[in-house]
This record gives structure tokens, sequence and C-alpha cells, in this order.
């Protein structure tokens, strides 16, 4: 069979059985992302069934979801209350970093893999995925609570960190000094200081060139538009996802809206092949000798990252039912994770393995916990009701006929 012929008959074969998958999630009130990794993690390598032809626009697919969903994210805010929100919460990004790094490279140590793997696994377990959150987001309908700022500010901190982070892990990896990417790291920081200024000072002008009454040349311009971007960014050594965030939030007003409507089927499409991607590209069979590790690592993590939310929102003055639900959409890990392992795998190849289980785990977990984790809360801190006075009776009993 052609090859032209077999790509066509897999893809639409995994967009079927995606759109099944979610409208049977849609009737059980379920997020569909766990079930988009489970059908992934079943026909890829080492599955039942293992696609080929599709594989390469697969993994492309992957990497523009995770584009739009950033995007998408970003037309939600302005660039004002970006700087605003990231200049109230830089403490809470302090706080991610201890709480959430650390055990991974505790974790590292004890099982002797070195300084170098515990800086690689501290990553692993420091950073969120944005994808997986803006995606749960939206299926949750949060968008615009109160406390969504406020994950959304944790969330670009991390983003913004990995212009940090990346640079300095690949010279620790390759053996050289700091020194020697200290020219890498200027250009991140530039980049990412560049765009800010641009967003902040010609927000109004982009959204100017940009506005179009024709839908379909406003959906070609901001497509275009974000994906140079996003590629430049990468280019950079800034995270993509950081570019098309960045993106969204310079443009504003019936720009912002319009595009907004349009590039939401987009999003929800290829957000979709992200999820099916990430589990295509895992072997099962190399979960279980590191399962109990990474469980054992997911669950210390999944509270620290509802600390870190509960932490987040409780500075910016959120009551306490929004305080739990930062904390529970904070918990999932995925995108970031997965580079960060695979840069790290020629310096210690067991990290490989349990970074995949630990994200798998995390990644299932992580839309149960911002759906459930403050109804849990609520049912845990409910107060007992006081105890009646002595010789009290909850119902009085009526008084004997003929009495």
């Amino acid at each position: 069979m052609h090859h032209t012929t077999v790509l066509l008959i897999e893809l639409g074969a995994v967009i079927l059985a995606l759109g099944l998958l979610g409208r049977l999630a849609g009737r059980v009130g379920f997020s569909p992302i766990p079930l988009y990794l489970l059908a992934g993690l079943a026909f890829g390598h080492g599955g039942i069934l293992s696609l080929q032809a599709s594989e390469e626009f697969i993994a492309t697919g992957a990497e523009i979801g995770v584009i739009l969903l950033l995007l998408l994210l970003g037309l939600e805010y302005s660039a004002s209350e970006l700087v605003t929100n990231l200049r109230t919460q830089y403490p809470s990004g302090v706080v991610d970093l201890v709480l959430n790094a650390v055990p991974g490279a505790v974790a590292a140590l004890i099982l002797g893999w070195g300084p170098v793997a515990a800086v690689a696994l501290a990553g692993v377990t420091w950073i969120s995925s944005s994808g997986v959150i803006a995606k749960v987001l939206g299926d949750l309908r949060r968008l615009g609570n109160r406390e969504t700022p406020v994950v959304l500010g944790v969330l670009v901190i991390e983003d913004l960190a990995m212009a940090l982070y990346l640079p300095i892990l690949t010279t620790l990896l390759a053996g050289v000094s700091l020194a020697g990417g200290a020219v890498t790291l200027l250009i991140s920081l530039g980049t990412v200081g560049a765009v800010l200024y641009v967003a902040l000072r010609h927000g109004r002008l982009i959204s100017r060139a940009v506005s179009s009454d024709n839908a379909e040349m406003l959906l070609l311009v901001v497509l275009g538009l974000t994906l140079l971007v996003a590629g430049l960014a990468q280019e950079l050594q800034v995270s993509a996802a950081v570019g098309a965030f960045l993106v969204g939030i310079a443009l504003s007003g019936e720009v912002a809206e319009g595009a907004s409507v349009l590039l939401t089927p987009l999003r929800d499409l290829f957000a979709a092949v992200f999820f099916v991607f990430f589990g295509l590209s895992t072997d099962p069979a190399d979960i279980p000798p590191v399962l109990v590790t990474a469980l054992l690592l997911a669950v210390v993590t999944a509270l620290t990252k509802v600390a870190t939310g509960w932490y987040a929102a409780h500075r910016a003055g959120i009551r306490g039912a929004g305080r739990w639900r930062a904390g529970g959409t904070l918990v999932a890990r995925g995108e970031f994770s997965i580079v960060i392992a695979g840069l790290a795998v020629g310096v210690e190849p067991r990290i490989g393995p349990l970074a995949t289980a630990y994200v798998l785990i995390l990644v299932v977990i992580g839309p149960l916990t911002a759906r459930y984790t403050e109804p849990l809360a609520r049912r845990l801190t409910r107060r007992p009701a006081p105890p009646a006075p002595p010789g009290a009776t909850e119902h009085p009993q009526p008084a004997p006929a003929g009495a």
C-alpha cells in the first residue's frame, strides 16, 4: 500500500478515535486527557499496534498543539495584567522551586545518580505542564475564575525560568564550566525581555496591524505570526510555548476575541494530537521496573504542587475554595519534563524510564486533582456540628394523648 494511503488511513483512525474518546469522556463528565494518553500508549512503540506512517506527522502536530494551547491562554490576558501578576507572584515562584525541585534532586542522589542527574531530575519534578493545565482549565471552564491568573502566573514564571535552566543544564551535561554557556544564557534573557517590552509598549500597534474584518485573513496572519515567533524563540533557546504565549498577550481587544473564536477548534484538534503523541513515544515495557519509585515521587510532588498553588492563591487574597483549586490544577507534569529527561539520558540512562512513568502518572492524575482537590479539602475540613446540651433532645416528642 502506498505511503500516503497508509498515512491517511492512520490519521483518520487516530482522529476518529479521539472524537469517540472525547464524546465518552463528555458523557461521564471527565476530562479526555487521560484517555488520549492511554490510547497513545496502546498504539505506540511496544503497544498493541504500532503506527508507522503517521508518526512524524503526529509529532509535528503535537508541537503545534502545545503552541496553540499557550497562544489561546495568552489571548485571555493583557500584557499589563501579566506584568502585574508576575510582580505579585515571584515569591510563589521561589516557593514552587524549593518545594518541587528539591524532591527530584534528593531522589537522584539517593539512587546514586550523581549531582548532574540530580539537577536534571529536579527540573523534571519542578515544572508543571502548561499544555495539560491549559487544556484542563478549558475543559473545566475555569478560565474566568479568580484563581486562574494565579495559576497562570506560576506557569509563566516556570516557563520563563526554563530560559535560565535549560542552558545551565546543557552546560553541565556537556561537562564544561558555566562561563561557557553565558552567551546562550544572555541571548535567552534578552529575547524574553525584548518580546515582553514590545508586548507592553506596542501591543496596540501589533493588534492594529494584525486586525482584519476577513476571518480567513485574521486566522492566517495570527497563526502564521504565532508559529514564526515560536520557532524563532526556540532557536534562541527560549521555549516555543513561551513565544506563543507572549504573542497571545501582545494581541488585545477585538483581535484577541476574534482570533480566539477562530483558533479554538484548531487548538482542540492539535492538543488532542499532542497527548496521543506523548503516549505513542513511550514503550510500556520500560515502565514496570521504575513504577514504585515513580509513584512515590509522584505522590510527594503532587502534594508539594498543591501546597504551592494554595500558597500562591493565599498571597493573592483568594479564599479557601480557590486556593485548593489552584493547588490541584498545578499537579500535572508533561512536555518540559520529557524534554529535560531526554537531554539527561546520555549521562544517566535510567532517568528516561523514570521520568516517563512519573509524567504518565501525574498527567493522568492531574486532571483529577484539578477537579476533586477542592471538594475533597472541603469535606475533610468541614467542622462537625457542636454537641447538643445535656438533656436536650433533637426532636421533641409530642405529649401523649389525653395528657
